[in-house]
């Protein structure tokens, strides 16, 4: 915009100095050729007085002087053929001027005026005189350099005044467009500075208007959330009491260990729905052991419904950017998957390895009849199956929820990853999260 501005008040004022300049320079030209032609007649009217008085002896002396006063030549040709001044042949023009017209005649190499002065007893007395065409244009050329360096001054002088004009406006655009994207990146709290032309300024305010907006309606939903999450205290009290009245100590320390995790992911839950979040927040954790722990959680439900589980960990910590509970989460939810949409005694793995750009790779694949959509195809050279499945929040053609793959793809796209889904190697589903490192970050 700013280049375009530019741009603008330059063609603008080229067409503007051009009008004015071009007929300027004609004019000057002009006036030169007047002014050197009125200089010419004046010298040889100086001498149409002697012409009919003064003897040739003072008419040649005055004719010289008056030739070496204005460095033109002067010559007065007589009635007797006698030539004084300047010497010169009589041409048509002093031929035309003895029968008694005065003439001006434009030559190539300048303008021959004649002057014819009648009143002598002998005859018509010719004078004559010859205007160069240097002399025509003597002093154009430095007047227009003048205009040429005139004119290209105040064009430049225009283009800086264009320049700030149009930083003045860019600026403000550039900033507001820096907000926009820092708003993109879930930053709320950013805020435009309103500055520029009235109607910048009112976008500024529009534009923090609906930041605060988005704050006020996102306070609001964490707050329904939290309640709706507090909602779930009572129920689980009642079933902590239960737990706690049965008679076989095992069953009563397996299921309040379930209602204590219940209760933990409540918590947590509730905590991170009032946590306010600025999009940049050092939510990090190490990976391994929040994996085995979840792993080891579900396997306990494998080994009652006749699934083998193949669990492969790196040796080494993976830490990424999320926290222990969402990473948790999204475990829970991926294996919550296989449990719920694969028949009982169908086997599953879960891979966690390192990305080469950092964070890591985290792999589940099961051996059941695959991701509906995906027509049992071999996964492509990148790992995934095309055309992709869709991954639409509550929305899944297995009659769940539709929440545990968004729940998954959210996740990964907040630590700075993706989510992939392909057919593993026996045809089942497989699910691929990629996990950013603590310092990536892409807006979900």
């Amino acid at each position: 915009m700013r280049r375009r501005l530019s741009l603008l008040v330059a063609a603008t004022m080229c067409l503007v100095l051009l009008a004015f300049l071009v007929p300027l320079a004609v004019l000057l030209r002009t006036v030169a050729r007047d002014r050197a032609l009125v200089a010419a007649s004046a010298d040889a009217q100086s001498l149409v007085s002697l012409v009919g008085t003064a003897d040739p002896a003072a008419l040649r002396l005055s004719t010289e002087q008056v030739a070496a006063a204005s460095r033109r030549p002067v010559t007065v040709f007589l009635p007797d053929g006698t030539v004084l001044g300047t010497p010169a042949p009589r041409t048509d023009a002093v031929r035309l001027a003895a029968l008694g017209h005065s003439l001006t005649v434009d030559h190539a190499d300048g303008y021959e005026i004649v002057v014819a002065v009648q009143g002598r007893p002998d005859g018509t007395v010719v004078i004559r005189t010859v205007v160069p065409r240097a002399e025509l244009s003597r002093g154009v050329g430095r007047a227009w350099l003048v205009l040429a360096v005139l004119g290209v001054t105040l064009l430049l002088l225009g283009l800086f005044v264009a320049d700030r004009l149009a930083r003045s406006l860019v600026a403000p655009i550039a900033e507001l467009s820096a907000v926009s994207h820092r708003l993109a990146r879930a930053e709320l709290n950013a805020r435009a500075r309103p500055a520029g032309p009235p109607e910048l300024r009112q976008v500024a305010g529009a534009l923090n208007h609906l930041a605060g907006r988005i704050q006020e309606l996102l306070r609001d939903e964490r707050e329904q959330v939290a309640d709706l999450s507090h909602r779930l205290r009572t129920p689980l009290t009642s079933l902590r009491l239960e737990a706690e009245s049965l008679t076989d100590p095992a069953d009563a320390a397996r299921i309040t260990a379930r209602v204590d995790a219940l209760e933990r992911a409540v918590t947590g839950l509730i905590q991170q729905a009032r946590r306010t979040s600025d999009g940049t927040g050092g939510r990090t954790c190490d990976a391994t052991p929040v994996v085995r722990d979840r792993v080891a959680f579900w396997s306990v439900l494998a080994e009652d419904t006749g699934r083998t589980v193949v669990l492969d960990l790196a040796p080494t910590p993976l830490p990424v950017r999320l926290s222990a509970d969402e990473l948790g989460a999204v475990v829970d939810a991926l294996l919550g998957n296989v449990f719920a949409h694969t028949p009982e005694e169908t086997g599953f793995s879960v891979a966690l390895r390192a990305r080469p750009e950092g964070g890591a790779s985290l792999t589940v694949t099961d051996q059941g009849p695959g991701l509906p959509g995906t027509g049992g195809r071999s996964p492509g050279r990148d790992g995934t199956v095309g055309p992709p499945v869709p991954v639409v929040r509550g929305v899944s053609s297995a009659g769940s929820t539709g929440l545990g793959l968004d729940i998954a793809r959210r996740a990964a796209q907040s630590s700075g990853g993706r989510l992939y889904l392909s057919t593993g190697p026996a045809g089942g589903a497989r699910v691929t999260l990629e996990l950013g490192p603590p310092s990536a970050f892409t807006s979900a």
